[in-house]
């Protein structure tokens, strides 16, 4: 089942894109007009409609900032930290295949923040949880990529515990806790993106990891309307489809009982 849903969400994804969606929206309108349907001009309007918001609007933000505003770094850290997890989904794996080196993207922040906590608690165990989350992908993981980023970093490979199968948030928290099994009273941090926390968060919990500390990274947004209106179009575009997908991630996986709620509370 759980392979069936993925495929799922995958090939789903791809026309309900908000982008993808738009310009579907937008050519059929086209074709319809050419053919001499004047109802063909509604859809046209929409598409033009939706990129003019982006554009107009910091509609990207408002959708991003009650996910990066729920959890926050606890103030001031805990004292004692047993163990970190690092979340997938800051690396790619097939260029990183195409080209012999590491490849990251824009959520590097959780790669790199990784190392900082892994020298910052040199008593904690670390470990890096990304399998092939791309539906087209090769023979490397994310897991191979992290092992290959940190040694070189100087993180000893023993020091690290890489989980190489997961393929989303929710086989992420079920596949650690059963590799880990972390005992009552161990206190682990959370590391991934900030608007991914809430979802992170939840699917951790109910699999079991009742100890455990959100560390966001990688913010996206800010409360002035310098940061709403910095980024250019093409970013706005992708920062609005990551919080329509998480939004969607998080309904989803409360209709599925992976969570407990459709926005996890701190």
């Amino acid at each position: 089942m759980n392979d069936i849903l993925f495929a799922v969400s995958k090939i789903l994804w791809f026309p309900a894109r908000p982008g993808h969606f738009a310009l579907i929206l937008g050519f059929l309108g086209l074709a319809l007009v050419w053919r001499g349907r004047r109802g063909g001009r509604w859809l046209v309007l929409l598409s033009l409609g939706f990129f003019a918001m982006l554009v107009a609007t910091p509609v990207n933000q408002w959708m991003l900032l009650p996910l990066e505003d729920r959890f926050a770094r606890p103030a001031p850290p805990p004292p004692r930290v047993d163990g970190i997890i690092v979340l997938g989904g800051a690396v790619e794996q097939n260029i990183t295949e195409a080209r012999g080196i590491p490849s990251l993207n824009g959520a590097a922040e959780r790669m790199t923040e990784g190392v900082i906590l892994a020298r910052r608690h040199p008593e904690a165990r670390l470990v890096f949880t990304g399998g092939q989350g791309s539906f087209v992908h090769g023979g490397t993981t994310e897991a191979d990529v992290a092992r290959q980023l940190w040694t070189a970093m100087g993180i000893p490979p023993e020091r690290v515990v890489y989980e190489d199968a997961a393929r989303n948030t929710h086989e992420n928290a079920v596949l650690t806790h059963r590799l880990i099994q972390p005992k009552p009273g161990e206190v682990w941090l959370l590391v991934t993106s900030a608007s991914h926390m809430p979802r992170s968060m939840g699917v951790f919990r109910a699999a079991g990891w009742r100890e455990i500390v959100p560390w966001p990274v990688n913010y996206r947004t800010g409360h002035s309307w310098q940061a709403w209106y910095d980024a250019p179009f093409p970013e706005r575009l992708g920062q609005f489809e990551w919080a329509f997908r998480e939004w969607i991630g998080l309904t989803a996986y409360y209709l599925m009982g992976r969570t407990e709620s459709v926005l996890p509370a701190p």
